[in-house]
């Protein structure tokens, strides 16, 4: 298995986001144990003009990691409950991001990520250098379908609509 470099997170969100169903996210706790589940669902935030984008106000304390370079985590807290993992896509000062939806065995991101132990500590991560949290590439393929992305309805037309959910074909059990 392959961690995967800086070059597959500089590519754009909608490029990407198809592209991580199927890896394996890993993260390994303090403790020295390591969790591995593959990612099942994706969803894809394009940049200031994505009304869904928590970049469409501009670059803020909360969003600035988003205008990096593709590679970085980028963990905010959802609602006041639940912790959300984005994978940080495309180049520099272009704000794109991937949410990592779910994985094998948890389909939702508050529940993966409450499962993985991740948390807004890791926010702002390299995910091609870190120890803590990474991804993985083991050469596992699937298809998948898409649809419109979850729980944005402040969104505006066209891009409340838009079929920028990726979601694996392959069935799993979900606790």
């Amino acid at each position: 298995m392959a961690k995967l470099d800086k070059n597959f997170y500089i590519q754009d969100a909608l490029t990407v986001a198809p592209q991580l169903i199927g890896k394996i996210l890993v993260r390994k706790l303090k403790n020295g144990e390591i969790i591995k589940h593959r990612i099942t669902e994706t969803e894809s935030y394009c940049g200031e003009e994505d009304t869904a984008c928590h970049a469409r106000a501009g670059k803020t304390k909360r969003t600035a990691i988003m205008y990096e370079q593709g590679g970085f985590a980028y963990i905010y807290l959802c609602y006041g409950v639940h912790y959300m993992l984005n994978v940080v896509t495309g180049e520099k000062e272009h704000p794109q991001a991937v949410l990592i939806r779910g994985v094998e065995g948890y389909n939702g991101p508050g529940k993966l990520t409450k499962a993985m132990n991740i948390g807004k500590e890791l926010n702002g991560i390299d995910l091609v250098d870190s120890d803590e949290i990474w991804i993985e590439d083991d050469g596992y393929v699937t298809s998948y379908t898409t649809s419109k992305r979850i729980g944005i309805d402040y969104a505006t037309e066209p891009y409340k609509s838009m079929e920028w959910r990726f979601i694996a074909n392959t069935h799993f059990v979900f606790a």
